[in-house]
């Protein structure tokens, strides 16, 4: 769960390394009244450390410019979190630390690659074109059972 104030690791190739949440965009339903966000949730953020940015010279020779900055305000996708979650069969997983992937205001990831594991829950999660996190779970290199 990421409430206000969370730190969240970026984990795609945007350029950003940490973020925080200071907002959390979801239905309130009964099930989650409370403002916290979950794997799966669309959060708002601000880049709290980023990758430095090259000279000017270089960027004509660098392919991989930097997509934001330090002090940005985003949206991003909770793709793990440290509090354990309970799955349907019983089991209960959870992971080394809470991470995001940066996203635009359409909703489409800002990176081309992801460069850690993201949690199953998100395939269950539906949008209006069925499985709505599936080019976060397609470039994803593993996806934990």
């Amino acid at each position: 769960m990421i409430g206000l104030k969370g730190r969240l690791n970026i984990i795609d190739n945007s350029g950003g390394i940490i973020a925080e949440c200071i907002n959390v965009l979801k239905v309130k339903t009964k099930q989650h009244s409370s403002g916290f966000a979950t794997v799966g949730d669309e959060i708002v953020c601000v880049i709290n450390k980023a990758r430095p940015i090259p000279p000017q010279s270089r960027i004509a020779a660098s392919s991989n410019i930097q997509k934001v900055r330090k002090g940005d305000v985003r949206r991003a996708v909770v793709v793990r979190t440290r509090k354990a979650e309970r799955r349907p069969d019983g089991r209960y997983i959870s992971f080394d630390d809470t991470a995001c992937v940066l996203l635009n205001n359409k909703g489409e990831m800002i990176g081309t690659r992801v460069n850690g594991v993201v949690s199953n829950a998100l395939r269950d999660i539906q949008g209006p074109t069925g499985a709505r996190w599936s080019k976060v779970l397609s470039l994803a290199p593993k996806v934990s059972n």
